[in-house]
Formats: structure tokens, C-alpha cells, sequence
């Protein structure tokens, strides 16, 4: 089993070393993920943190979900597979590039 957490609300101005140093008190974080947004390069409000261990993990649960963090309560819980999901369109939906097409009415 993984020692992975998801964990959710955290503070836009939080950085990977504030997530590092918080979860810390429960154990060693072996790794520290804010997912950002690809256009703007802004966070969006949730990560990753592995611990080093189950035993870890369970505690920094227990001690860190619905704690408030720079003024926000955190959403800490084991972290699930991602299911593969069918696509049912990878290319989108219409044409990629509107200004070429002829939009004149005759």
C-alpha cells in the first residue's frame, strides 16, 4: 500500500517547504506536490504528500485533517488510485482552428 495523502483546501499562498515543515510533526514527508494550473502557473488548492510510512501517515491524518493552515481548514485523506477513465473524444469536439473556416452565408 502507498503512504500517499491527498490533501485539499490548502492556502494559495502556501508553499511545498510550509506543507514539508506541517506535516514534519508526524513523521519524515518523503515527497511534497502542489499541483498547479498548466495556463496560469497558479496553485490550485490541493497536493500530494507521501510519508515515509503507514504508521506516519495514520497519525498525520488523525493530527492534521480539519486543522486550520494559514487560515483555511485542511482536507488531509489517504490518496486513491486514479481510475482510468474512458475519453470519449480526445480530439475535443470541432474544428481546432475557427479562423480559417469559411463563416460567410450565402
Amino acid at each position: 500500500m502507498s503512504n500517499k495523502m491527498y490533501v485539499g483546501n490548502i492556502p494559495f499562498s502556501a508553499t511545498e517547504a510550509d506543507l514539508r515543515s506541517l506535516f514534519s510533526e508526524f513523521g519524515q514527508p518523503t515527497e511534497v506536490m502542489l499541483l498547479m494550473d498548466r495556463e496560469t502557473g497558479r496553485p490550485r488548492g490541493f497536493g500530494f504528500v507521501t510519508m515515509d510510512s503507514r504508521e506516519s501517515m495514520e497519525r498525520t491524518i488523525q493530527g492534521i485533517d480539519g486543522r486550520d493552515f494559514q487560515g483555511r481548514k485542511l482536507h488531509v485523506n489517504e490518496a486513491k488510485e486514479r481510475e482510468d477513465r474512458p475519453r470519449v473524444n480526445p480530439n475535443g469536439g470541432g474544428p481546432r482552428d475557427n479562423a480559417k473556416r469559411d463563416t460567410r452565408r450565402w
